[in-house]
């Protein structure tokens, strides 16, 4: 019988074949009351392999870790962290949340 290995070392073994820099893959297994989260850290250079074109590579990976998860009972979640120094990481520090009142402050403005 072959050996049973966990959702999170499915998905570590998976993304480590995909990427170019295998040793910079870490994954982390989170139970709560709603389930189970894997969250999966990678190198930045390797963010665009693991998102695939439109995001179908995550979206295969999620959809992988539902079917064990509903093998074994569970729901299984895959969160794919954000690097440090990334595009997108810095728009978002760069840009401000303003409150209702700014925004409607904007709005009676125009």
């Amino acid at each position: 019988m072959a050996e049973a290995i966990s959702d999170a070392g499915f998905i570590e073994q998976i993304v480590k074949m995909l990427v170019d820099n295998p040793d910079d893959v870490k994954v982390e297994r989170k139970v709560d009351e709603m389930g189970v989260l894997v969250s999966l850290d990678v190198n930045p250079a390797d963010m665009g392999i693991v998102i695939g074109r439109e995001g179908q590579t995550a979206k295969a990976l999620r959809t992988l870790l539902r079917v064990i998860g509903a093998k074994n009972n569970a729901r299984v979640n895959l969160k794919i962290n954000e690097p440090e120094g990334s595009e997108r990481a810095k728009k978002a520090e760069g840009s401000e949340k303003k409150s209702i009142d700014e925004v409607v402050e904007d709005i009676e403005k125009m």
